[in-house]
């Protein structure tokens, strides 16, 4: 089919991403022309050499009206459909973009500081998409079709990539990317954007220096790992920690530091290592800390079972849209591990190794602010207690949309302000003006 370029241009189309066509009729001449297979198997640069250069020469033959910029924007768009991830690359590339989405063909979103958009590009069917999603999974080792529809994996710069299929989801293969972020926020670059206040994170920085256990709690992209990660610059770097995770995520500054990684079953349906087995194998390898990445099964039980036997300090993070709702999920997961345990001992497993709580959201106007920090004080009647120690206040909302408010303590003094005592910490509280000393 015949494209009119300058038509296009006057309509602008290709800064609405409608380009789509074009790029499609010089990959497919590529295709004939060239054996990308050979190709993908030279370095990176040398092949986006040499696909670079025959893009170049096709767009010439096949569409000599386009000039200048659009030129160079077609050329890198057919190299990035012949050797990179396709329409969703330039979004790959934005380093301020932290997820991408595909839910089909003309359905491409991207979340930027906290807030979903639509994306001016798209795929011209579905398999387009399975094109994009084979070469994103296929170095990996992973496979996904009809006997196996899902698959999560983790790219080689550690994003992290979730894909469905039909008949799962029947209406198109849905791709998901969450981007990895080489330049990890510190805890100075959370007060900066508002997650928490200065005077919380001194308040953190004690009690991970005390070696509290801590559980970060939130939803879907509240920013867990963000925060377990900040928490982690306050760990003594002369200690031994192990971290375990699925998929590895986390990014320590301190040099004594063994990372463990999950791994799934292979196409057998055996080899699996679960985060259980590693928290397990853990507790083999002498750890003055261990980081649980996210606690999402039975190895909540392993988990508890190591702060209650002389692993304090320890940390980890789970999905729940409360701190009440933490300790039951982490409860749950407990139940999950097979062992015929009353839920009284369960909960008394939770009040004696958890000491702290801390509730992530995400907002109305994309920002993630810590919501509130609760301690568990012990037991009462067969329920675990807790006592809210700080907590967002929300006063209003602006006219740009951006929620005001302010984090604040509740003037309830910790449990543990006597060890912090000991210790000589002094920490200023807010406390109509009272410090624990």
């Amino acid at each position: 089919m015949a494209i009119d370029i300058t038509e296009m241009q006057k309509k602008g189309m290709y800064e609405d991403g409608q380009w789509h066509d074009v790029v499609h009729q010089v990959h497919q001449r590529m295709l004939q022309e060239m054996d990308l297979t050979a190709i993908e198997k030279l370095d990176h640069e040398r092949a986006r050499e040499a696909v670079a250069a025959a893009a170049k020469t096709l767009v010439g033959q096949m569409h000599p009206a386009l000039m200048g910029d659009d030129r160079e924007q077609i050329v890198q768009r057919v190299i990035d459909e012949a050797i990179n991830f396709g329409p969703i690359q330039p979004l790959l590339n934005d380093i301020s973009i932290s997820e991408v989405m595909v839910n089909a063909p003309d359905e491409v979103y991207y979340e930027k500081d906290g807030i979903i958009y639509v994306a001016p590009y798209r795929f011209k069917d579905t398999a387009h998409i399975m094109r994009i999603i084979e070469r994103i999974i296929a170095p990996l080792g992973r496979r996904v079709d009809e006997s196996s529809p899902y698959v999560d994996a983790r790219l080689p710069d550690g994003s992290r990539v979730n894909v469905v299929i039909p008949p799962l989801v029947p209406r198109s293969p849905v791709l998901t990317v969450r981007k990895f972020r080489p330049d990890k926020y510190d805890m100075d670059d959370l007060v900066r954007i508002g997650t928490l206040s200065e005077q919380m994170a001194d308040f953190l920085r004690a009690c991970v220096q005390q070696r509290l256990n801590i559980v970060v709690s939130g939803g879907t992209g509240t920013g867990k790992t963000t925060l377990l990660n900040a928490l982690s610059q306050y760990i003594p770097s002369r200690e031994r920690i192990v971290t375990i995770e699925d998929p590895i995520e986390m990014k320590l500054r301190q040099t004594h530091v063994i990372s463990m990684e999950a791994r799934p079953a292979n196409i057998e349906g055996r080899n699996e290592v679960t985060q259980r087995d590693l928290v397990r194998n853990a507790l083999r390898m002498r750890p003055d800390r261990i980081i649980v990445g996210e606690v999402r099964g039975a190895e909540a039980f392993d988990m508890l079972q190591a702060m209650n036997t002389g692993h304090e300090g320890s940390l980890t993070t789970v999905h729940a849209n409360s701190p009440r709702d933490a300790l039951s999920r982490i409860e749950n997961m407990v139940l999950m591990a097979g062992f015929d345990l009353p839920v009284r001992a369960i909960r008394e497993q939770e009040a004696s190794a958890l000491h702290l709580v801390i509730q992530l959201v995400r907002y109305s106007d994309g920002k993630r602010r810590v919501a509130n920090v609760s301690e568990i004080t012990g037991m009462e009647s067969g329920i675990v207690t807790m006592a809210e120690l700080y907590r967002f206040e929300q006063s209003g909302v602006g006219k740009d949309g951006e929620i005001e408010g302010a984090i604040v303590p509740t003037g309830i003094t910790p449990t543990f302000a006597e060890k912090f005592r000991k210790a000589g910490i002094n920490l200023e509280m807010g406390l109509a003006g009272t410090r624990w000393r």
